[in-house]
């Protein structure tokens, strides 16, 4: 029988094997795919900035928030979580109005009071980073022809979702959680062949995660 071919994974013109998504013509999404998604963060500031950009992403493309990026953590004081959480009625107006941002009432309000309630995590866990590393899943084993090829969700981040629903946090769905696990290392969903995948599942390897 003939292999399959790697109809997800993309070489391109430097030679280097990507998952399709991060292999377009986009060179900020080919810096992103090989160098931050799937390698592991424990720093909080970043978790908490990555888990309201995923917020912000609902029903959105990933892209669309990278490159506002830059633009959102000025407009959310670099995402320092105490600082976020001292916003304001005042704040969400100026957000709202603010055009580097995705200007969603909603999705503002939400940041703030999910800064809130990570100080309260932070308060009984001893960090963020604790707290959502205890809900870390196994890498994926998915050759680059599975169709589909990665998942949207996963029994750990169903339960990450609930568990922070539980404590007031607000858009954090299960896709939502799965994409943050993603791209923070908690899973390795590089497909098989990436060239991204071996060194994100060796600075797993090489970490100890907070508890």
């Amino acid at each position: 029988m003939s292999e399959q071919p790697n109809r997800w994974l993309r070489v391109g013109d430097d030679g280097t094997a990507r998952c399709w998504w991060g292999s377009g013509p986009d060179p900020l999404y080919v810096e992103y795919h090989d160098h931050e998604w799937g390698m592991p963060v424990t720093d909080d500031r970043r978790l908490f900035e990555k888990l309201c950009l995923e917020g912000f992403q609902s029903g959105l493309s990933w892209i669309t928030i990278l490159r506002k990026r830059e633009n959102f953590r000025s407009a959310f004081a670099g995402f320092e979580i105490e600082a976020v959480a001292r916003f304001g009625t005042a704040d969400v107006e100026r957000l709202v109005t603010d055009a580097g941002i995705v200007r969603h009432r909603g999705k503002i309000e939400s940041v703030i009071n999910n800064a809130r309630r990570a100080l309260d995590l932070i308060d009984e866990r001893g960090s963020l980073a604790a707290h959502v590393w205890s809900f870390e899943g196994p890498s994926t084993s998915r050759p680059a022809h599975q169709d589909p090829p990665i998942p949207s969700t996963s029994a750990a981040s169903v339960a990450m979702s609930k568990d922070l629903k539980r404590r007031g946090w607000t858009f954090v769905g299960p896709t939502t959680v799965y994409a943050f696990m993603q791209a923070m290392g908690l899973t390795n969903d590089h497909l098989e062949g990436c060239s991204a995948r071996d060194r994100c599942g060796a600075a797993r390897s090489a970490l100890r995660p907070p508890r």
